[in-house]
């Protein structure tokens, strides 16, 4: 089994054992979401968090610095390919199809490798509507960090709890009105690495955000 098929296999696995909740909006967490060789090489990948300050509670004031799984990268990094052809594969948006009920045929995988470092935070906010499908996978730190969780909250402003932040875990959910999520700010000991992994649709402008892969089912 080669390394995409892998993760389109583990990913199956993950989303059979997935917990799915209904408040404070509809989401499902999960664990082993990707194959323990993939994962730990992706969780070593040599990208070096962002420079700059966390002034604003937005990734977007840190574009210049971001990483995607564009088809450069997914060239310069195997890993990075293999994830995205498992989860892009057809089988794989037609099992989220089925488990979420939302149709992602046409639209288009966006993978975001993100480093943050103490002081990030991000504001409660609900996705842009032009994202079908949200889902974090988190790459935890070996020092511990399970408070480093998504922070979820009923409404724009109270706090409810936080997604689990252990190694390989995750948390799917469907960007709506409801979907309000963030990070309060918390200690970050050295890096706190995830994957955002969205599907988009075709309003989608930044084009070298995209992997590459439109969805069929």
């Amino acid at each position: 089994m080669d390394d995409s098929a892998s993760v389109a296999a583990a990913f199956a696995g993950a989303l059979a054992r997935a917990e799915g909740r209904d408040w404070p909006f509809r989401h499902w967490l999960l664990n082993d979401v990707l194959p323990p060789a993939v994962y730990a090489e992706l969780a070593t990948l040599p990208f070096a968090p962002p420079a700059v300050g966390h002034e604003s509670g937005t990734r977007e004031a840190n574009n210049s610095a971001r990483v995607f799984f564009s088809p450069d990268v997914q060239d310069a990094h195997p890993v990075c390919a293999a994830i995205a052809h498992g989860l892009g594969a057809p089988e794989t948006v037609a099992l989220l199809e089925r488990i979420c009920g939302r149709p992602l045929g046409g639209s288009n995988l966006r993978i975001e490798y993100t480093l943050d470092t103490d002081g990030f935070w991000l504001e409660p906010h609900t996705d842009i509507q032009v994202k079908l499908f949200t889902m974090l996978i988190y790459l935890a730190p070996e020092n511990g960090g399970e408070e480093l969780g998504t922070d979820i909250y009923d409404g724009e402003e109270t706090w409810v709890g936080s997604a689990p932040f252990a190694g390989n875990a995750g948390m799917i959910f469907l960007p709506a009105d409801d979907t309000w999520h963030g990070f309060r700010r918390k200690y970050i000991h050295g890096v706190r690495r995830s994957l955002i992994v969205n599907f988009v649709t075709n309003d989608w402008r930044a084009l070298d955000e995209l992997t590459g892969f439109t969805a069929t089912a």
